[in-house]
């Protein structure tokens, strides 16, 4: 079979493997549709997404629409003829009009076990939900957010104590992997697309850097997910006298005390008591400051025991 003529879409590193993996093949990617290149950093330097670096890296033409649903966009896109669209972490909702442009449709890789956590980060919230196991699906895309039929899934078990930045890595490969079945299956004549059961569906919103405020009065292990969640970004957080302070790796204690409350702050561990229990806060970051492991961090901040957490969030704008 002569290679696919692929346009790709995508834009932060998550899809660079399933890009590189096209390349690998042999298909014959014609162009990538990435985001806009951003202001990033302290300097705010303008800076392309990964996906852009790498397709320039394989001289692949590139578009950067503001907004895909534009006519003049799909008009550019339908010009390269595509035999089909592949589609990860893109970032902007296609319309219909981009939908039916390849005659083998668009294929999506989304970072969960579909129909579970359809929406913008489910890599996040099912590690803040405490799922034990997620993965990636590929899928055959409609005009729904992520309602299209299935076509190839890849489960895996998610570690107690990895965080968003390492099931972000692994479920990159992973995905490629997925793909690169998927592109098989095509070949062959045997993919079969699978309907979604909607009632089995829950969705997985945008995150807000707010969604990171830690209430002291839950759990331990609800709090430790949330942590988990969130880092690196956009970060668990309390306050230390009213400064932020981002709460990177914790792991459960026995401890008990008032919610919020500093139960120790020596060599032995930061240990904040939570409802039902307490948290041993192992890496921290103070507004302003690096991300440091508790130790070291206390050798340079004294936190006295019964210093409450969170305590100044009233005074926070």
């Amino acid at each position: 079979m002569m290679p696919l003529r692929i346009v790709f879409m995508g834009t932060p590193e998550f899809a660079c493997p399933t890009l590189q993996m096209l390349f690998d093949r042999g298909e014959e990617v014609i162009a990538v549709v990435t985001q806009p290149d951003r202001p990033k950093g302290r300097g705010q330097k303008l800076t392309p997404p990964p996906v852009k670096v790498l397709a320039e890296q394989h001289g692949v033409p590139v578009l950067q629409p503001v907004k895909v649903r534009a006519p003049e966009a799909i008009a550019a896109i339908q010009e390269f003829r595509p035999d089909l669209i592949v589609v990860i972490a893109f970032g902007q909702i296609l319309p219909k009009a981009l939908l039916d442009i390849p005659p083998k449709g668009c294929i999506n890789v989304h970072a969960s076990l579909l129909p579970r956590y359809r929406g913008a980060a489910p890599l996040n919230w099912c590690i803040v939900n405490g799922e034990t196991e997620t993965g990636v699906t590929t899928m055959l895309m409609d005009v729904g957010l992520d309602t299209g039929d299935m076509l190839v899934k890849k489960a895996i078990p998610i570690d107690p104590n990895e965080d968003a930045q390492s099931l972000h890595d692994r479920l990159a490969v992973l995905g490629a992997a997925a793909m690169a079945e998927t592109l098989d299956l095509l070949a062959a004549g045997r993919l079969v697309p699978e309907k979604q059961d909607d009632s089995l569906t829950n969705y997985a919103p945008m995150i807000k850097k707010e969604d990171g405020l830690i209430d002291w009065g839950k759990e331990p292990r609800v709090i430790k997910n949330l942590v988990r969640g969130f880092t690196p970004w956009p970060g668990a957080f309390t306050t230390l006298e009213d400064k932020a302070l981002k709460i990177c790796r914790v792991r459960t204690g026995e401890g008990h005390g008032a919610p919020g409350t500093v139960l120790r702050a020596d060599k032995s561990g930061l240990e904040v008591a939570c409802g039902n229990g307490s948290l041993f806060i192992e890496e921290l970051q103070l507004e302003g400051r690096k991300r440091l492991p508790a130790q070291e961090f206390l050798a340079g901040i004294k936190i006295a025991a019964g210093t409450v957490l969170g305590a100044g969030e009233m005074h926070r704008g």
